[in-house]
């Protein structure tokens, strides 16, 4: 009977794992190799070798209400899209609240974990870990590694030629933390991800010349959509979802597109995505509000594939002309491993791990070690690694099973061939995933997908914001284990938190009698204006 639970890591995905374990009856015990919590939220001044790192002004790409957790919303009065000091705010608020951070052993690294000699019969692990110089080991009942994959930059430096020359400043955009190191400087920036707009737009501020280098383009969109909401409260609902899932793929893929376009014209600003329209398969979008602005008042320009790195300048494809250049900025994602894991456990390779769910590895004889976050959804991150970990502390339990060893490996299979889907959208990488389907299939192994139909005759109001309304993580704690009493509450009110920071100004509208009186003289006007025209 699993107990006691190693969990390695206290980000986002570790916290979330403490809490679904003492939900469970399970006791946790969290190591992590910093002094404080947060993973990638926490800001440090210098990069620490290990852990994720971020720039000072970063801000969500996903809101407020999308992005809380299942049974803790965040404060009404935070901005719409937070902050990274606010999203680190929540996370002591969430710790806080529901006990967590005396489960946390900081300051603790962890040497290796490996399987006990009984674990067929036990499936426990023994995991030595290392505390100011000490080395210590312990055995635990299950492990959840919670480390993510944004702490091992991938710099391909081979692929980039002439780049030994080059005289002036590289870096990854991991070691970016604050734009005066462009102060006056020619920049470019290799790669279109939302952390290298952001970057270039930090740098065009100062800098006295930006330039983006992709060779795929991108779609971008706005933080800002339909009638001023946040894009993920209007773009993913149940019911714009199963529009696009019952679509086939090239019209679902034109429809994303032509809507993305709607903004502004990407051909027009040398952004349109390469092969759009042949492979049907969508990139993730790049969420910027201030890109389009820049690009047409020049302050930064779009530029193709890198050809040649020289001694102070670069040349691009299809371009004879060079280009003086003092900085360049590497914004060419990330690698992950599990350097504590024996290759046996985890295997990794092409940037991929051979994981049921993009959780289990598929051979142990008991399922006791899941690897939570190691995924990229169209959406947001916590609800996510929330729903992994809930659904992992009960297969841990044994109140959900796995299935065979063979059905595992075979959809592990076929998610690694990243097939082209004739219906809804696909993909350009394996661990990108559509949130709202498989945090669904999570909820349905555990009971807690929220059933419309039915709830359509118990509580037809209730049932439409969840099918037409922004699907919240509140609705898999409506039902089943885990029930949580505020869940239809939040629903319901998740709308005005979302308008209360922005809504600070309120004009009183005129009284209806008054309105309407105006309204009648207004149309009394137009009619004698065009029967006078007539005259």
């Amino acid at each position: 009977m699993v107990k006691r639970v190693a969990i390695i890591g206290a980000g986002v995905s570790g916290l979330t794992s403490i809490k679904c374990c003492l939900d469970e009856g399970l006791e946790p015990t969290c190591f992590e190799r910093s002094d404080d919590i947060g993973g990638v939220w926490r800001f440090t001044e210098d990069v620490e070798d290990g852990r994720p790192s971020l720039y000072k002004s970063m801000v969500s790409n996903t809101c407020k209400e999308m992005s809380a957790f299942t049974d803790f919303p965040y404060p009404e009065d935070f901005p719409v899209f937070v902050s990274n000091s606010q999203v680190l705010e929540y996370l002591r608020m969430y710790a806080k609240h529901f006990g967590l951070l005396k489960h946390i052993q900081f300051k603790t690294t962890v040497i290796s974990v490996r399987k006990c000699p009984d674990f067929s019969a036990t499936g426990q692990w023994a995991i030595v870990t290392e505390s100011n110089g000490k080395q210590e080991s312990s055995v635990f009942d299950a492990v959840m590694v919670c480390i993510g994959y944004l702490s091992d930059p991938s710099l391909p430096l081979e692929s980039f030629p002439g780049i030994e020359t080059f005289q002036g400043k590289y870096f990854h955009s991991r070691y970016y933390k604050h734009p005066d190191v462009f102060e006056g400087k020619k920049v470019l920036v290799i790669g279109m991800g939302n952390s290298g707009v952001d970057i270039a737009i930090e740098a065009s501020r100062v800098a006295e010349k930006v330039m983006i280098s992709t060779g795929r383009g991108a779609w971008v969109i706005s933080r800002v959509f339909d009638n001023g909401y946040p894009w993920d409260m209007v773009f993913l609902t149940r019911f714009m979802n199963v529009i696009r899932n019952s679509l086939p793929g090239p019209i679902t893929t034109w429809l994303v597109a032509h809507r993305t376009s709607q903004w502004f014209d990407h051909a027009n600003y040398g952004l349109i995505p390469k092969d759009r329209y042949i492979l049907h398969v969508i990139r993730e979008p790049v969420l910027n509000d201030e890109l389009p602005g820049c690009i047409i008042t020049g302050k930064i320009t779009i530029k193709p594939s890198l050809k040649e790195i020289k001694e102070n300048s670069v040349t691009f494809q299809n371009s004879p002309t060079e280009e003086p250049v003092d900085v360049i900025v590497f914004a060419t994602g990330y690698k992950f491993s599990f350097p504590f894991l024996e290759e046996s456990v985890v295997k990794v390779e092409k940037k991929q791990a051979s994981l049921y769910k993009y959780i289990f590895p598929p051979h142990l004889e008991k399922p006791t070690l899941a690897v939570i976050g190691l995924i990229k959804p169209f959406g947001a991150v916590m609800p996510v690694v929330e729903i992994q970990a809930r659904w992992v502390t009960r297969v841990f339990k044994g109140l959900c099973q796995l299935p065979p060893v063979s059905t595992m490996v075979e959809e592990i299979n076929e998610t690694k061939k990243n097939k082209i889907r004739w219906f809804g959208l696909s993909y350009d990488e394996i661990l990108k995933t559509d949130c709202l389907v498989y945090i669904d299939e999570l909820a349905s192994l555990m009971g807690t997908k929220p059933n419309v139909l039915a709830l359509l005759l118990k509580d037809p109001v209730l049932a439409m914001k969840i099918f037409f309304g922004p699907c919240t993580a509140y609705q898999y704690r409506l039902t089943g284990p885990g029930k949580w009493n505020g869940a239809r509450h939040a629903i319901l009110t998740q709308w005005d938190r979302t308008v209360k920071p922005t809504r600070t100004r309120v004009v009183a509208e005129p009284p209806n009698f008054c309105f309407n009186l105006l309204k009648l003289i207004s149309l009394f006007v137009l009619f004698a204006a065009i029967f006078l025209g007539f005259k």
